[in-house]
């Protein structure tokens, strides 16, 4: 199939598709990127036309989770960006603990889980680990499942050790996983307070307050419109003085609550609340 095969008309009926028999909403999602996206998944199952795909998905609920993994798929490591990490440990979360002795922190599209992990080994060296409550969610089901799990390829393991070393971890990074068949198992008490949930963020309720969001690199794929009305569910669900974090190619500046957050780290893309 030629890469230009695939005309607007019938992006517009896979998005309705998938909205009215599963209730997800792709509408405003950035059209080039779901565009690559919906390309790379007929390429991958062989449709020679957009007509198949819409068939397989209508016909196969079991197709719709691969069809869903591949749509969201990111790519991800640990302790990515390390002076992020650096600057969580020195001055964001030092700065949440002064008035409280707990903290809330939601991982919102976490992904395969290697943020949770890096959020768990960052809070436990910092001795404040089963102080915190953490909430991790994805849209994907199937991607859930591998955060919970935390099973990772060895060869992704030599990139989340250098991470890790340039953020200045205090221990050694392999004493937070075993080896078995090949694959990183993680240390299963790192996540005993972690809770894992399926959440949309384009539909999902405001479901809880935070001390802490982190949010990276996943507005990326969505257009002003739908980023816009995240930002806000994400302006909800923080207390009063709470930061936001999202992905260095993201931004707040243009958005309607913009004159609610301050940047504390524009490098770092790190905002705090200052108005309800």
């Amino acid at each position: 199939m030629n890469r230009q095969d695939i005309e607007i008309s019938d992006l517009r009926r896979i998005t309705e598709l998938v909205k009215e028999q599963y209730r997800y909403d792709f509408t405003n999602y950035a059209m080039s990127s779901f565009r690559r996206r919906i390309l790379r998944i007929m390429e991958l199952y062989k449709f020679g036309s957009a007509d198949l795909l819409i068939k397989r998905l209508k016909d196969d609920k079991s197709f719709f989770d691969e069809f869903i993994a591949e749509i969201t798929v990111n790519v991800t490591e640990m302790f990515r960006d390390p002076p992020f990490w650096r600057e969580l440990r020195d001055n964001v979360i030092p700065n949440i603990l002064l008035n409280h002795n707990t903290i809330s922190i939601w991982h919102a599209g976490c992904s395969s889980g290697e943020e949770v992990f890096s959020m768990a080994i960052l809070l436990k060296e910092m001795g404040i680990l089963d102080k915190a409550k953490i909430i991790a969610t994805d849209i994907d089901k199937v991607i859930l499942e591998k955060a919970k799990k935390g099973h990772y390829s060895m060869k992704n393991m030599e990139l989340n050790e250098k991470n890790y070393i340039r953020f200045e971890g205090k221990n050694n990074f392999k004493d937070y996983f075993k080896e078995e068949n090949g694959k990183a198992v993680m240390e299963k008490s790192l996540i005993q307070n972690v809770s894992f949930r399926e959440h949309d963020l384009v539909q999902g309720v405001v479901f809880n307050k935070f001390d802490l969001i982190l949010c990276r690199n996943v507005m990326i794929y969505f257009n002003q419109n739908l980023q816009n009305e995240v930002l806000k569910k994400h302006h909800e669900s923080l207390f009063k003085y709470g930061y936001l974090v999202i992905g260095s190619k993201e931004s707040l500046i243009w958005c309607e609550i913009a004159n609610k957050f301050i940047v504390v780290n524009n490098e770092e893309k790190i905002y705090k609340k200052i108005k309800d």
